[in-house]
């Protein structure tokens, strides 16, 4: 049986998970993406000075990373009767493409949303692939008319 685990990312793990999402980059055929190096110098640093409002899960195999989520938290205007809102946003959700396909990015998925309810969240939104659309759909994801989106840049 596999030692698999799923929690959340230590500080010296973050350098495997900027890996990861320069894995993912590529992958999806991402271009003009710099020095390799640059980037992960600049992702761990961009994750710890963001570690309040984004909070990254690992899927870890033995002692290896192979598979990222972020839940970014975003705090909402309050409301007489709560005043205290948040709302989350999972974001980066990579599984390394030999460990594919036999549930590990469903689980990595639920732990996030584990952690949302944990804090209270009001809803978790995501932007996805047409590929991951069926994983999202088995953890509870669902279209909604009410939540729109405005393309304000090109990503």
């Amino acid at each position: 049986m596999e030692n698999i685990s799923i929690r959340p990312a230590r500080p010296a793990e973050l350098a495997a998970v900027a890996t990861l999402r320069w894995e993912w980059l590529v992958e999806n055929g991402s271009e003009d993406l710099g020095e390799r190096e640059d980037f992960l110098r600049h992702f761990v640093t961009w994750a710890g000075e963001n570690a309040g409002s984004h909070r990254c899960m690992v899927l870890v195999r033995d002692d290896r990373v192979i598979g990222m989520a972020w839940l970014a938290v975003v705090q909402r205007v309050p409301t007489p009767s709560a005043p205290r809102r948040a709302s989350g946003d999972l974001q980066c959700v990579y599984v390394v493409p030999e460990a594919r396909d036999g549930g590990l990015g469903g689980r990595l998925i639920q732990a996030v949303l584990d952690g949302a309810r944990e804090l209270g969240l009001e809803r978790v939104t995501v932007h996805t692939t047409a590929r991951a659309i069926p994983a999202y759909a088995r953890s509870g994801f669902q279209g909604s008319p009410r939540l729109l989106q405005a393309q304000v840049t090109r990503v």
